[in-house]
């Protein structure tokens, strides 16, 4: 598996090999012991999928709070996504700072997003499916949530905001300044 750290060293780019012939591929996209030696330790506890029937979806920026803080390791099944992690605990060198991958099934890369990030995504084709498995279970009362376009983060999104479709709940999201103490290094 071939792994790059992005300029926020906890946040990493996998990508498994796929051995291919004129019947299709096979990948194998999960393997506890390279994800040990990629310096990922945590057990999965749950698979979350979704799918974005338009192009400009945008989905996030969104955490879990301890007890239930989740680590998620994020793939593209289907169509493409702009995958964007933001570190959120406080202390942190790169407290505020943001790293973001194309994640699609053409280049089969997955995006480990460790506890104590936000995580969101915009869809960059129709169709788009997400798979992501999760290392803690979903807690409604953890659950939180910081607006996409943050002026305080200043992402450089892939979408104009008048383009972006959008979920009521992430319409009023808070700033990233509400995210202060969410989590602590």
């Amino acid at each position: 598996m071939k792994t790059e750290r992005l300029a926020i060293p906890d946040v990493i780019v996998l990508t498994p090999p796929r051995f291919g012939d004129n019947r299709g591929f096979f990948s194998e996209t999960y393997n506890i012991d390279r994800m040990r030696e990629a310096g990922i330790t945590q057990p999965f506890v749950q698979d979350n999928q979704s799918l974005s029937r338009q192009k400009g979806v945008v989905r996030g920026l969104h955490c879990q709070v301890a007890p239930h803080a989740q680590g998620k390791l994020v793939r593209c099944t289907k169509g493409a996504i702009w995958d964007v992690a933001v570190d959120a605990r406080t202390g942190s060198p790169t407290y505020g700072q943001w790293v973001a991958a194309e994640l699609s099934e053409d280049n089969w890369s997955q995006l480990w997003i460790p506890p104590g990030f936000l995580h969101g995504f915009c869809t960059l084709t129709e169709n788009a499916e997400v798979q992501y498995k999760c290392t803690a279970l979903y807690d409604k009362a953890s659950e939180r949530a910081v607006i996409w376009n943050s002026a305080e983060l200043a992402i450089d999104w892939p979408i104009k905001p008048e383009d972006a479709v959008l979920s009521e709940k992430d319409l009023l999201s808070p700033e990233f300044s509400a995210a202060q103490g969410w989590f602590q290094l």
